[in-house]
């Protein structure tokens, strides 16, 4: 059995940042791997330890810098990593969800995981369509927003809890082939030893570019475009009434009749 695990490098601002250009000065920036990413490692870790035909593969699209994130979910438990970049994946000004659907659904083309599993949103830019996408592109059952899991290989079946809104969960089967976007809180995430990090140096860590792949570098163009960056100013319009209820509820009122919110 094989798993393929999307993981992303998120970008997080300092508190104090500059803006360059179209994006933040990349003095003002730190990588770490995305929260929601590492809780869908750790499944994928904890379902190989119970098994002894599980393969683990990580996949992300990246620069060389990405390498250092990736190698920690190697160091977590994985077994090989692969990084997608090239050229035309640095000249484009955004990849939007459609293209990382592709270059991934390449990814897992070649690869023929089992089961693919997604962190159900990115910290950087909040978004949350990729894994659903990516099963879109490929052809795989899915089921987001996954808090729960319990995988039966052998059936070929993945009996899910799903976090809906409102607090409300829903148990489904899904069946394999399928993607999975992991939520946080469906297991604890392990640290890295500093065995399983001294080993990652040696798992094997394949860079693949868009040619690699048999895609064409229109596969990154996108109809969206960013046309500014900017810091949004801060306003600050606060009443503040001091005395009792009875003193205050008629200011009040007489606030929001003149804000227009009520009426009379």
């Amino acid at each position: 059995m094989k798993i393929l695990v999307t993981v992303k490098e998120v970008a997080e601002v300092d508190d104090e940042f500059e803006i360059d250009g179209l994006d933040i000065a990349e003095g003002s920036l730190e990588y770490d791997l995305n929260e929601w990413d590492d809780y869908a490692i750790e499944e994928a870790v904890t379902i190989s330890e119970a098994r002894d035909d599980v393969e683990v593969v990580t996949v992300t699209v990246g620069p060389e810098r990405a390498e250092e994130t990736i190698r920690m979910a190697l160091a977590k438990g994985a077994d090989r990593a692969v990084r997608v970049w090239d050229d035309a994946i640095e000249d484009a000004q955004f990849l939007d969800v459609d293209a990382k659907a592709e270059l991934l659904g390449a990814v897992a083309a070649e690869e023929e995981p089992d089961l693919v599993l997604s962190g159900v949103q990115a910290g950087d830019d909040s978004n949350g369509a990729t894994g659903v996408a990516l099963a879109e592109t490929i052809g795989f059952e899915w089921a987001a927003v996954v808090n729960q899991l319990d995988l039966d290989a052998d059936a070929g079946v993945a009996s899910v809890h799903r976090e809906l809104e409102g607090g409300i969960e829903e148990l489904t089967d899904v069946d394999l082939p399928a993607v999975l976007t992991i939520q946080t809180g469906i297991n604890e995430p392990r640290y890295a030893s500093l065995r399983g990090i001294r080993q990652a140096q040696r798992k094997p860590l394949e860079v693949r570019s868009l040619e690699d792949l048999g895609l064409d570098p229109s596969v990154v163009e996108s109809p969206l475009e960013r046309t500014s960056m900017y810091e949004p100013t801060s306003e600050s319009d606060a009443t503040v009434w001091q005395g009792s209820a009875d003193e205050t509820a008629e200011s009040l009122a007489s606030l929001l009749r003149e804000k227009g919110v009520i009426e009379g």
